[in-house]
């Protein structure tokens, strides 16, 4: 069965770089995603859903997870676990597992591609990070947020990270984050990935500047650095809880989103877990 299926999605949205791509072009960009082998995975798994088809995943591609901080993690499931988003599909997969090892559940802020992948459709709470979402539908998120306790895994940059001076880093964290947070009074539960994509990811996106150009190439290698991840550890770092009402008046939204930006990277460079601020 085609879940993924790259001619279908061309028709379907709205983005003019699928429209107007010819034919072949839309194949070969089939095989640069992996197509065939996330098909081959979604219909060995079909009908396991959530944390028990994360488990099959890592079980099959042999990733597995090492966890500092554990400890960290409030008894309370009403939170946003938040990290840097240095891999793109391997980060989604580690954090969502130890919200569901620790809760037994988890929801997920991500981008509507995630509907493509039934698996996960339920898990998703999804906020259209490559166009603009409506006011309506943004409420209806918090709304759905509020009145639930279910873990949710955020990665507040939007984006993949990417070279920043000569450094693999997120772009400047949205202030949506605590917005969000406030709005719905969840703890804020930071997290640290260790390790990045390979240099062939970082290379296409240098060429992509030099050359101006605004297509995101580089995101159709998200699938191929997934499967790279396999037979590998994904190692992470969980900080200490930060209580909502923390954030007061003394700073922006979205100044208090870049503050958690930057104690997330501190942990990185950090032995154990340094207090937030």
């Amino acid at each position: 069965m085609k879940y993924i299926d790259l001619e279908a999605i061309a028709k379907e949205r709205e983005d003019s770089f699928l429209k107007r791509a010819p034919r072949f072009m839309i194949k070969l960009l089939g095989k640069i995603i992996c197509q065939e082998k996330i098909n081959e995975l979604l219909s060995k798994f079909e009908g396991t859903e959530g944390a028990e088809f994360n488990r099959r995943i890592s079980e099959k591609l042999n990733i597995s997870f090492s966890v500092e901080g554990k400890e960290n993690l409030p008894s309370s499931p009403k939170c946003f676990l938040v990290a840097n988003h240095p891999f793109g599909v391997a980060d989604g997969l580690a954090i969502t597992s130890v919200a569901a090892e620790k809760y037994g559940q988890f929801k997920s802020i991500g981008n509507d591609v995630y509907y493509y992948i039934p698996n996960l459709r339920n898990n998703i709470v999804a906020v259209n990070v490559f166009g603009k979402s409506s006011r309506v539908y943004i409420e209806k998120v918090l709304e759905e947020l509020k009145n639930s306790d279910c873990p949710v895994t955020h990665f507040p940059a939007g984006l993949v990270s990417r070279l920043r001076g000569f450094r693999v880093m997120d772009k400047e964290w949205q202030k949506s984050l605590i917005t969000r947070a406030v709005s719905t009074k969840r703890i804020i539960v930071p997290v640290y990935f260790y390790g990045r994509n390979s240099i062939l990811f970082y290379t296409v996106f240098l060429l992509r500047k030099i050359f101006f150009i605004r297509l995101n190439l580089e995101l159709a290698l998200l699938p191929y650095e997934f499967f790279r991840k396999s037979n590998k550890t994904i190692r992470m770092k969980i900080g200490r809880p930060i209580p909502w009402q923390r954030f007061d008046n003394s700073m922006t939204h979205y100044e208090w989103a870049q503050k958690i930006r930057e104690y997330v990277y501190k942990m990185g460079r950090t032995k154990g877990t340094p207090p937030p601020f």
